[in-house]
């Protein structure tokens, strides 16, 4: 069983298709999908479908959820050429068990678990100062994205927190490998891609950090500052707070460069930024 959960939700067994269309089933794979070979209480998939106040026919409303998904499962392993996989049936796959149900995949892939094993290698290259390596695997694991996590699947509580946390961690990677390009001198080529994830991110002082620092390596210090500026007016209006202190030490390195001579070794291409907390 294959699962793609970064972009559009698909689960495919034996090539066959076994998303359902209706929502609510939907979202219960989806919440399996994503527990894969993990037991999830019966509870927690009631609270993803009804809230912290499920209706008394919950119950039985979910095992009917369950009796659906079986049955896709089941016509899957069936196949097409009408030949039951290896003897199983949609319980073998979807197991219930001690207060809540399983799904197994049988060995197949997970992209979610690839894009974990992807940005994890790529974290130890830039742990290694590898930066070339850094870049070439966290582009890799960006890569495995199509559009936003679960991006067709109606979210309850707990879908809504693994969706957060799934894109937290595609912008961890993004950010790490935007500092790997940075190390190796690829300033103008990232000014494109960051003009627009600052206006996306626009509170995101790392993102931030470095669209400066590519600027100001490509000769617009004038355009670093304003981008400072920019990011100081959004925190202050929207947090009340001032931009972090290597931000604010960033900011002032550029203004030093701006009329002395002499040049922080921040700026002169020689050091990473400093990470953002």
């Amino acid at each position: 069983m294959d699962i793609e959960v970064l972009g559009g939700f698909t689960v495919r067994l034996n090539g066959m298709q076994v998303v359902p269309t209706a929502p609510k089933p939907r979202q219960v794979l989806a919440l399996l999908a994503l527990n894969a070979g993990r037991a999830v209480p019966t509870r927690t998939l009631a609270e993803e479908l009804w809230g912290a106040q499920p209706p008394r026919s919950s119950r039985a409303t979910l095992q009917t959820y369950i009796l659906q998904l079986r049955e896709l499962i089941g016509e899957a392993l069936i196949g097409v050429d009408g030949l039951r996989s290896e003897g199983r049936t949609g319980k073998d796959l979807l197991v219930t068990s001690p207060g809540g149900y399983r799904l197994e995949t049988g060995g197949g892939t997970r992209d979610y678990s690839e894009f974990a094993r992807l940005s994890n290698e790529g974290y130890r290259a830039m742990d290694n100062e590898d930066y070339a390596g850094a870049a070439r695997t966290l582009r890799d694991a960006l890569a495995l994205w199509q559009g936003p996590a679960l991006a067709d699947v109606n979210a309850g509580s707990h879908l809504d927190m693994e969706t957060r946390r799934l894109e937290e961690a595609r912008l961890c990677a993004l950010d790490q490998r935007i500092e790997a390009d940075l190390c190796l001198g690829r300033y103008r080529e990232l000014l494109p891609e960051l003009t627009v994830l600052v206006e996306r991110h626009s509170m995101h002082e790392s993102l931030h950090s470095q669209f400066m620092l590519a600027l100001y390596r490509s000769g617009r210090g004038g355009d670093a500052l304003n981008v400072y500026q920019r990011l100081r007016g959004t925190l202050v209006r929207n947090l009340g707070l001032e931009p972090s202190a290597p931000v604010r030490r960033l900011q002032r390195s550029i203004l030093k460069a701006s009329s002395d001579i002499t040049q922080d070794a921040l700026l002169d291409g020689r050091t990473a930024p400093a990470p953002v907390s």
